[in-house]
């Protein structure tokens, strides 16, 4: 076994170990899908409001898993002098990298493959022909997501870390159009949410697998301008990243 097919392993070992950890990346996505998708309660403007909340709770997988999993793991690894002592073995730190990236890859597999039969079962239809457009999204809004939880948790003291991500991610979870659509937040607050990547992801991925551009419920910014903003996330947020991150 390789090094890093080693590491990899222990990095899925370390996420199905962790209860609060598979909580955000699955269970809670899986409880919104549901919930909402059958009890009616939330102004989507779509007929079926699966059709609204199964692409924006794939965009809450991802950040889920690549921000809220990979930033607090990390985090708490950087507080105890984890990821130090890898750095200095054979390991070497440009493995150690990928393996946490591989290990976010992975979860968002099996996120997906419970997710998508869900919302099928629920009503969904997607649009298979633009399957290869939200994979592309997927893998921006994951490099967006990773950037942002590995500044936080290679800046930040583990614990404080813990609670700065899960506030972030409530706040994107409830300004990023994820499961409430733009149109419906204050006007303060609905700039704010225009330039942020959890919105701009759901967004791409109900135009790509819904087919409708219905951008965030019929009150977002364009498609166009959305996959700018994820793509200026995805570039910058790593950049950050690697000039703020510090193993010890």
């Amino acid at each position: 076994m390789s090094r890093f097919t080693a590491q990899l392993r222990v990095e899925l070992q370390l996420v199905a170990r962790n209860g609060e950890q598979l909580l955000l990346t699955l269970v809670i996505p899986v409880m919104l899908l549901v919930f909402f998708s059958v009890v009616d309660v939330l102004p989507t403007g779509t007929d079926e409001p699966v059709d609204f909340l199964a692409p924006g709770v794939l965009a809450l997988a991802v950040m889920s898993t690549a921000m809220v999993s990979l930033g607090i793991g990390t985090g708490f690894e950087r507080s105890y002098q984890v990821l130090k002592r890898l750095g200095a073995t054979p390991l070497g730190r440009t493995r150690l990298v990928a393996a946490k990236i591989a290990s976010v890859m992975v979860v968002e597999l099996v996120q997906f493959v419970v997710l998508v039969p869900a919302a099928i079962g629920l009503g969904w239809r997607p649009d298979p022909t633009g399957v290869l457009v939200a994979v592309a999204a997927v893998l921006l809004g994951t490099m967006a997501f990773a950037g942002i939880g590995l500044t936080m948790a290679g800046r930040l003291r583990g614990e404080v870390n813990l609670a700065a991500v899960n506030g972030l991610y409530l706040v994107l979870l409830l300004l990023g159009g994820m499961v409430i659509p733009f149109a419906e937040l204050p006007g303060v607050l609905r700039g704010v949410a225009y330039v942020l990547p959890s919105g701009a992801l759901a967004d791409v991925l109900r135009d790509s697998l819904d087919g409708g551009g219905t951008g965030s419920g019929g009150g977002g910014v364009r498609v166009g301008e959305s996959w700018a903003v994820l793509a200026a996330w995805a570039a910058a947020a790593p950049l950050v990243a690697r000039r703020l991150f510090r193993f010890q």
